[in-house]
């Protein structure tokens, strides 16, 4: 391994470089879930690995007891300001807004792992988290995701322990409200994907009447990049299917693989070997009807993604 030293100094940083590395899944966890963007989090990364070197005068580790309580309200207070940036952004964005997923390179078949990142969360979860403000969605992940206390949430974010309590019984009675606490099993969801796909594919529309609720949405996040991708939330079997068996513009010759997407099986549509859109179900309670279809096809948002091969 290459010596890193500061700027201006002969201090090796290969201590303080390996603890950053050490922590660092854990950094993109929080970050990510904080801010539906893989971009942006790489960036917070990048901002607060900087934080950390230029932390003493390049001597990061003197006098920090705890690197992983540092380098976490580190991380967490860049990310709160990158949220105000991603904030704008989404005033001005072409059509829904959706996260940009998290995707295994393998099948989801032979996959026995969870998602690359295991404490990310569904990405119909982080939709919900978009309507919380970046305090409440900081509160949030920190406790029920990662399980801080609320003790330590309030030295992260520097709030008192009671505004935190505060922050967190808005940010659960929001989500519980939106989000019933139910997961669908694995298998469920494999095989009511596959027979969506399926469906959607043939244009079977009987089917399609079938496998979606009453009242299910579905959102297209193309951000203004892919032809006649639809602007706005699709509401209702009826116009649901019928958008669905519409012929919209995609791949001459579309190939489907089944993938794990931020930890759920779901389904990835390539043009050739490069990710097209991902397609990720959000299922009834009982597991036997689609209520939400989340679609993500904005080629930036899918830069990040394996290969149809990998």
């Amino acid at each position: 391994m290459t010596e890193i030293s500061a700027p201006g100094t002969d201090a090796p940083l290969d201590a303080a470089t390996g603890v950053f590395v050490d922590h660092r899944e854990l950094l993109f966890g929080v970050v990510y879930n904080m801010l539906g963007s893989v971009a942006d989090t790489e960036d917070v990364l990048q901002e607060t690995w900087l934080s950390w070197t230029a932390r003493g005068g390049g001597a990061p580790l003197d006098g920090v007891d705890n690197p992983r309580a540092y380098l976490v309200r580190v991380a967490v207070n860049h990310a709160l300001r990158r949220r105000a940036v991603i904030n704008r952004r989404q005033e001005t964005y072409v059509g829904p807004w959706l996260p940009e997923p998290l995707v295994d390179a393998e099948d989801a078949e032979t996959a026995e792992t969870p998602a690359l990142r295991s404490e990310s969360v569904s990405l119909a979860m982080l939709v919900v988290l978009e309507s919380l403000t970046p305090l409440e969605r900081a509160v949030f992940v920190l406790g029920e995701v990662f399980g801080y206390p609320h003790a330590e949430i309030a030295e992260i974010i520097d709030r008192s322990p009671a505004a935190v309590r505060q922050l967190a019984h808005r940010a659960r009675g929001h989500v519980h409200a939106r989000r019933p606490r139910y997961e669908a099993h694995p298998r469920v969801r494999r095989e009511a994907t596959e027979r969506f796909v399926r469906a959607a594919l043939g244009g079977d529309i009987a089917e399609l009447m079938e496998v979606l609720a009453p009242d299910v949405t579905a959102w297209t996040d193309a951000g203004g990049k892919r032809r006649r991708a639809g602007l706005r939330p699709v509401h209702g079997r009826d116009k649901v299917t019928r958008l669905l068996t519409a012929g919209r513009g995609g791949p001459d010759h579309p190939v489907w693989r089944y993938r794990r997407v931020n930890g759920d099986d779901a389904a990835v549509l390539f043009d050739g070997d490069a990710p097209f859109a991902v397609l990720v179900l959000d299922l009834t309670p009982e597991g036997d009807r689609v209520r939400g279809i989340y679609v993500v096809a904005n080629p930036d948002k899918l830069a990040h993604l394996p290969g149809a091969a990998a």
